[in-house]
């Protein structure tokens, strides 16, 4: 039985290979991903033991092994204690070493006892789906049956797929390179806006912001195919969503900011803190310029705008750093920008602080935002007194 079951054409058992490392892609992002480490959906127990088993077969992975270490990245994100950040690990080692990042860190008790919680822990999990070699063995037995000889081949890939794409890809390239839509604290990027080859997982950047959102997509040009199953199984009675992205709601202005403006405010803070950058664009652009002509020499235009505005100085090296501090000594406006910016992300972070003081913080904040004398910081606090609950 050499050609196997099914005897197909060349390009078949490619179909074949694609279909069934989707089916894990699927697995992986809906199931381990939004359902179990981050509670953005319930899911009926037959899609939900239909992926436990897929993922049994084809992984090996165990479900509260990757939903602690998955929920210990966002917690530790960016730090030395983030599981597989390339800001701390590099790039090449996150891309290339992802699955061996991975396994290292299922070894490790403490973070299995503290993020693992809530996960199943029934017979078959404890007798049956920790054999994760078991579990791929049988996939492996099962290619070469129904495929033959080219079973082998079909069953790497399957495989390497998980390892390369989620561990090396989505952990690696998407904390490095991409767009980002919302200005969150690390330094997650939105690879493509089409997440189709890894399941949604591509929009990164929204995940991180909104890690609770069943929904990766944010933008009308964005698609989640992930999303796109979920919904298909919600309207099968076999999934009910519980989260998504927040849409922030612009009422009248209003004279003076109250408990409500602050509320909407605090929920929408990543929408704040993107469109903080996008109005200041212009006046940081104006100021490099005018620092550039009158001889900064070796200042870098684009990317010294890119840290004024966004926040990251903790990932820069020290001469970047050092770099920013001279530039933005050397214009009162680009100093007013940057401690303007780090004032408004410090109302949300003060967690000991009560409502009524971060009120009178957020008030005191837009006075001297409108006596600025920035017109783009101006017309911002404008936009800050129309958020609504």
């Amino acid at each position: 039985m050499v050609n196997g079951l099914f005897d197909l054409p060349w390009w078949g058992y490619v179909i074949v290979a694609l279909v069934l490392t989707h089916i894990t892609i699927a697995a992986v992002t809906i199931f381990l991903h939004r359902h179990q480490a981050h509670r953005a959906l319930d899911l009926h127990p037959l899609p939900s033991h239909f992926f436990r088993f897929w993922l049994w077969l084809t992984t090996g992975m165990v479900t509260r092994e990757w939903a602690a270490i998955h929920r210990k990245h966002h917690a530790k994100c960016e730090t030395p204690e983030d599981p597989h950040s390339p800001q701390t690990r590099g790039l090449r080692k996150v891309l290339w070493e992802g699955a061996e990042l991975y396994r290292a860190e299922a070894k490790n008790e403490d973070t299995l006892k503290r993020y693992g919680h809530g996960t199943p822990d029934d017979w078959l999990e404890r007798n049956v789906y920790r054999h994760s070699v078991l579990g791929v063995s049988i996939m492996l037995v099962i290619d070469v049956i129904a495929f033959g000889a080219i079973g082998l081949t079909i069953w790497a890939v399957q495989m390497v797929w998980i390892p390369f794409w989620a561990a090396g890809v989505v952990n690696g390239v998407a904390h490095f390179w991409g767009y980002r839509n919302y200005d969150c604290s690390d330094a997650s990027r939105n690879i493509l806006p089409w997440g189709i080859l890894i399941g949604g997982e591509e929009l990164h950047n929204n995940h991180h912001s909104f890690a609770t959102s069943a929904k990766l997509s944010a933008k009308w040009y964005e698609f989640d195919i992930g999303w796109m199953y979920i919904r298909m199984l919600e309207m099968l009675g076999l999934a009910k969503v519980k989260k998504t992205i927040p849409k922030p709601r612009l009422g009248e202005v209003k004279p003076v900011p109250d408990l409500d403006t602050l509320q909407a405010i605090v929920t929408h803070r990543y929408d704040v803190m993107t469109n903080y950058m996008r109005s200041l664009k212009k006046v940081c652009a104006h100021e490099l310029k005018r620092l550039q002509r009158a001889g900064a020499e070796g200042l870098d235009v684009r990317a010294a705008r890119r840290w004024v505005l966004s926040g990251e100085a903790r990932h820069l090296r020290e001469e970047q750093r050092q770099q920013l501090q001279a530039v933005v000594g050397q214009s009162p406006a680009l100093a007013t920008v940057v401690s303007m910016r780090e004032e408004l992300a410090a109302i949300w972070a003060r967690s000991n602080a009560s409502r009524e003081q971060l009120l009178a913080q957020l008030q005191d904040w837009i006075a001297r935002a409108e006596q600025s004398g920035i017109a783009q910081l101006q017309e911002f606090s404008l936009r800050l007194r129309r958020y609504a609950a």
